[in-house]
């Protein structure tokens, strides 16, 4: 079975006249740049626990598949702010819920409003309020290029 242990949370920005350049250095940013991420629903396994950046790192190795929840945003609109934030939810038992957003930032507070939506999926899904909620997010002015990841990434 595919299930993943831990998961971290990270966000990182890039700047760059190549939009891929841009996601790159963002990917650096965040510190996830080595690994091969597949992207993947919402779903935090029950028994699944959140640990820092630096301990989830410690246990992937370069060019290794590993699985995030991501969310991403670029633009070359100069000056216009933009963000990505990633939420969760966990309850006491059974599987919580990542939420991602991304978009044009108008300067709303991201963390709320992703906690909140996780929230709400561990809420209408369980009948129970989580016992624990979490968030990341970035926000960038755009110069030349930028891009902005906020990912929620899994250690199997």
């Amino acid at each position: 079975m595919l299930k993943p242990r831990k998961f971290f949370l990270t966000a990182g920005v890039g700047f760059h006249e190549d939009p891929l350049v841009s996601f790159e250095l963002a990917l650096r940013d965040a510190k996830i740049e080595k690994f091969n991420l597949v992207p993947v629903s919402s779903i935090i396994p029950p028994d699944c626990v959140r640990v820092s950046l630096e301990e989830g790192l410690k246990e992937l190795s370069a060019g290794e598949i590993v699985f995030c929840v991501m969310a991403k945003h670029s633009s070359g609109e100069e000056g216009k702010k933009i963000y990505a934030a990633v939420g969760g939810a966990k309850p006491i038992s059974g599987h919580g819920y990542l939420v991602e957003y991304s978009g044009n930032y108008s300067g709303e507070d991201l963390d709320s409003f992703v906690r909140e939506r996780a929230s709400y999926l561990v809420e209408t899904s369980h009948g129970k309020k989580p016992n624990e909620v979490f968030s990341i997010s970035k926000v960038a002015e755009v110069k030349k290029i930028t891009t902005v990841v906020a990912a929620a990434v899994f250690v199997i």
